[in-house]
């Protein structure tokens, strides 16, 4: 089932919803685990003028791709696609944007496309006429946004280093702001102490906020925004550690990845670039108590990541990695949230993975000496892989994948989009 709030597809914003469970909502499978099977692929630039960042479903067959440029002064568009031959179908205007850092898509249960990036959000038909625009309040990119249950989006500015820059801007902490989904005006604003570098994750209208030493959690009443000052989850308590990156909420816990920085400095891969001291860990914090749990993936320095892990409930199996080693590792989850090796694979990926309930995951694997990115399709509990291809992708992915409309799916990295059928 799409979350409430959004357009009832597979999948209609990215990791599919704001508990980021990165699964599509109705369910099924690649069915790779048949002798015989493996993968076809379809692939495209993304455009010559810009880069991607993720696609999402509306009605079926309606796939939507968004794009930007870069630089200060960026500007975002849309793309309606073709879901098997990936050709454009029709293109929105360029749409105002300003400072650059990959934003966000999401279909609403209003049947309007609503876009978030630079300073600016936007609001498209189908048909990808823009229907509303606002400036957001502080010159700063906007990663990203989560729709709210009452379908208010709720957004905030990106309090990270981005490519080129040696020191943070200069604003105190991060603002949470809500907009109403006719003409996008601004209806609350809450301030975080601390600057949050990773997306916005919520369950119902609780959204979280993982800044750069803590989880917070801010609530939305349908007409103002508080601080729940009663939780603050401090998560950064081992010397050298590195600030969190997006939450995944399953099984009454936030999950995400510690050790970003160094991200900014990504250059077609981020093999090598961690900065961080201490060895990269998956977090688990508890989202009623606040009680934090620390486990290395692989144990080694100079780990960073730029994306959330993945959890199965249903197996209590969770996949954490870290890319600046190109380490992949899978855990079991005890009722605690300590957990304990089941797998281990060296595997140099860095995007958004697609799990579904067959135990199908879907990752991305750099060949380095190629300059190839690669997909491989593995077991979640075993670390088996099912299946492999080359994606046409020059550079690492730090994107977004999304379910197909059948038995496929789509990535997408900053150079290419990829369609990825069973055969």
């Amino acid at each position: 089932m799409a979350p409430i709030g959004y357009w009832h597809s597979r999948w209609p914003g990215e990791d599919g919803g704001p508990l980021r469970r990165q699964e599509p909502a109705d369910g099924g499978e690649l069915g790779l685990r048949s002798a015989g099977r493996s993968l076809a692929v379809t692939h495209r630039p993304v455009s010559n003028v810009g880069v991607g960042t993720m696609v999402v479903q509306r009605a079926p067959g309606e796939l939507y791709m968004l794009c930007h440029t870069g630089g200060e002064e960026a500007t975002s568009w849309v793309e309606q696609i073709d879901p098997v031959s990936l050709r454009t179908i029709r293109r929105s205007p360029s749409m105002e944007g300003g400072p650059t850092w990959p934003g966000g898509i999401a279909c609403h249960d209003n049947g309007s496309i609503y876009v978030v990036f630079g300073q600016f959000a936007h609001r498209l038909s189908p048909e990808l006429d823009v229907l509303a625009t606002v400036r957001l309040p502080r010159r700063r990119p906007y990663n990203s946004f989560v729709i709210l249950p009452d379908g208010c989006l709720a957004a905030k500015d990106f309090g990270g280093l981005r490519p080129g820059q040696d020191k943070q801007d200069d604003y105190e902490g991060t603002e949470v702001v809500v907009l109403e989904p006719e003409w996008l005006e601004i209806v609350a604003r809450r301030l975080v102490p601390e600057p949050s570098i990773a997306r916005l994750s919520a369950e119902g209208s609780d959204v979280y906020v993982v800044g750069e030493s803590s989880l917070w959690r801010v609530r939305w009443s349908g007409s103002e925004l508080t601080l729940d000052s009663g939780y603050r989850a401090l998560y950064r308590t081992l010397p050298g550690q590195g600030f969190g990156w997006d939450a995944v909420l399953e099984n009454g816990a936030a999950w995400f990845h510690d050790n970003g920085q160094g991200t900014e400095r990504y250059a077609g891969s981020l093999r090598g670039l961690g900065v961080s001291r201490t060895p990269s860990n998956l977090v688990h914090v508890h989202l009623m108590t606040g009680e934090v749990t620390l486990t290395e993936i692989c144990g080694l320095q100079g780990g960073v990541v730029a994306n959330p892990p993945v959890i199965d409930p249903v197996r209590r199996v969770v996949v954490a990695y870290d890319s600046g080693n190109g380490v992949v590792t899978g855990f079991r989850i005890d009722p605690r949230g300590v957990t304990g090796r089941l797998w281990s694979r060296e595997i140099n990926h860095a995007a958004h993975m697609l799990r579904y309930p067959s135990g199908e995951l879907v990752l991305c694997d750099y060949d380095h000496e190629r300059r190839m990115e690669q997909v491989l399709v593995i077991d979640i509990e075993t670390g088996q892989e099912y299946a492999r291809a080359d994606t046409g992708s020059p550079v690492q992915s730090v994107l977004f994948p999304a379910p197909g409309f059948g038995r496929d799916f789509y990535l997408v990295s900053f150079s290419t989009l990829t369609r990825c059928e069973v055969v």
